[in-house]
């Protein structure tokens, strides 16, 4: 999957366990398997590899709501709406 830095798909799934030490961001992947980001063309794969194996392995349920861990880790990751709808005006990703 990534060959700069020669690691697997499924080492990618493999650091991905829901809990407070989970990486949450493509650039926490590369750090817990010892790496950082070289060209970065497989961050995306990686974040999609996350989402997927991330929804595998933690099904919320309807009484999970804002006191799920993984909700209030992303919502903490998520930047303030006003600097989301700017960043989108001005063509930043």
């Amino acid at each position: 999957m990534c060959s700069c830095n020669v690691f697997s798909d499924g080492e990618v799934r493999n650091c991905l366990n829901p809990g407070p030490d989970c990486p949450r961001t493509p650039a926490q992947v590369y750090r817990s398997l010892g790496c950082g980001a070289q060209c970065g063309r497989c961050a995306t794969t990686i974040r999609s590899i996350m989402d997927r194996t991330l929804a595998q392995k933690h099904a919320c349920s309807e009484d999970c709501g804002g006191n799920c861990p993984l909700t209030q880790q992303a919502n903490m990751n998520e930047p303030p709406a006003r600097q989301r709808w700017q960043r989108r005006s001005l063509g930043w990703r």
